[in-house]
């Protein structure tokens, strides 16, 4: 088996059980895995296409400018540019951009402090945080219209460190050395938004007398 087929069985599998999570609103999120380094080329998900279905047209090869290295009437992704940026900057081997309620809220919330951290959580240990004292965060940055903006904006922010974007109000793009290592932080990021957000609405309504009330009736 050649190794674009390869990749594309591997990517097409992710899309297949993000799907199954219903990430995937509305055609919304992107897809790519990296295919070959010398000369770069990756495959990216095609713009427009229903991601909850599988067919031959899922994917598209391109290049390192973006452009299709085969052929074809598709169109890759509006947001290819910011993938090759993160492989431009990064060891990345797959990146994945989901559009999720929870990354969404989050994304909001913490627009203005322009990051989210997260401190003793057990799931950063998905990104090798092993330390008891250990930190994840994730930096947030503004929604440009203008995707070449956009894609320098995530670039900015991107540090040895870092392996996720969230764009405000437009999702996160979650990215690790192979198709495993990148679900496996898409993962655990879902999870400790949702996990955030759900302290966040406990906290408010524990300081509210009313409901407290209710708990203790």
């Amino acid at each position: 088996m050649s190794n674009l087929l390869k990749r594309w069985n591997e990517l097409a599998e992710i899309k297949d059980e993000l799907a199954a999570r219903d990430w995937f609103p509305g055609t919304s999120g992107n897809l790519s895995i990296k295919v070959s380094d010398s000369p770069f080329s990756c495959l990216v998900t095609a713009s427009g296409k229903d991601k909850r279905k599988r067919t031959d047209e899922d994917f598209l090869l391109v290049g390192a400018d973006g452009t299709p290295l085969e052929e074809t009437p598709l169109k890759p992704s509006a947001e290819t540019g910011i993938h090759l940026e993160i492989y431009r900057l990064t060891d990345a081997g797959c990146i994945l951009h989901v559009h999720t309620v929870d990354n969404n809220v989050i994304s909001a919330l913490y627009a203005e402090q322009g990051e989210i951290t997260f401190r003793g959580q057990e799931l950063i240990k998905a990104f090798g945080i092993w330390e008891e004292d250990g930190e994840l965060t994730v930096p947030i940055v503004e929604n440009h219209a203008d995707l070449k903006r956009l894609a320098k904006e995530v670039g900015r922010v991107i540090t040895p460190q870092t392996k996720a974007v969230l764009i405000r109000n437009h999702g996160i793009t979650v990215w690790g050395e192979n198709g495993f290592a990148a679900k496996k932080h898409l993962e655990a990021l879902e999870f400790l938004f949702s996990y955030q957000l759900k302290m966040a609405i406990l906290g408010r309504l524990s300081s509210d007398p009313e409901f407290m009330k209710t708990i203790h009736a």
